[in-house]
């Protein structure tokens, strides 16, 4: 399992052009507004402020990177489909994600995030898609799983899988709260990158 002994933050990008071309490796992670990125990444690293976590959704709008280990990237992604934004600014993210992710070149895996209890809509479908068609190795990450009994997650992640057409194993339910999940998105991500600490 991958174990993180370090993590810093490196910057946050509004623009493309302002985004380093680093030849590091970077795992990228992506999804709605108020999904939990932020707790996901801070459960990940042990820490619990590195990544800003917003009392209001559509709070991140900028590409946040962070160091981990001195070594490589965790990349959070601009959530999306908050209403509250105004067209240009969705225009603007979309296009600023987009262009990162054709642009970067050390993409070794992806996360998208989404909550355990909603159903995937158009955009989550874009990404995998985005992510097959680059040979970049995703996994759906399911947040809040702490919200739901045993009965109710069972039944959940049986209706996502049929929905989203991915085996089980592609589905990884996590919890900031309780830090179910924590060791297997780690090890996921020793996979994706071959790195191991």
């Amino acid at each position: 399992m991958l174990r993180i002994k370090k993590a810093s933050f490196f910057g946050c990008y509004f623009h493309l052009d302002d985004i380093p071309r680093l030849p590091q490796v970077k795992v990228v992670f992506a999804g709605r507004s108020n999904v939990g990125k932020s707790s996901m990444i801070n459960t990940l690293v042990n820490m619990r402020n590195l990544a800003r976590v917003g009392k209001h959704p559509g709070k991140t709008r900028s590409v946040n990177f962070y160091l981990i280990n001195d070594s490589f990237f965790f990349v959070d992604l601009p959530g999306y489909g908050y209403a509250k934004v105004s067209k240009k600014e969705k225009a603007r993210w979309g296009s600023l994600v987009e262009g990162f992710l054709k642009r970067e070149r050390f993409i070794k895996g992806a996360f998208i995030l989404l909550d355990i209890r909603r159903d995937p809509g158009e955009e989550e479908f874009m990404l995998m898609d985005f992510f097959r068609s680059r040979r970049i190795p995703y996994v759906l990450v399911l947040t809040k799983a702490d919200k739901l009994g045993r009965n109710q997650r069972g039944k959940r992640l049986k209706e996502l899988s049929e929905i989203l057409s991915l085996e089980s194993a592609f589905l990884v339910p996590f919890s900031s709260k309780t830090r179910e999940g924590r060791d297997k998105v780690l090890d996921i991500i020793s996979s994706m990158t071959g790195i191991k600490d």
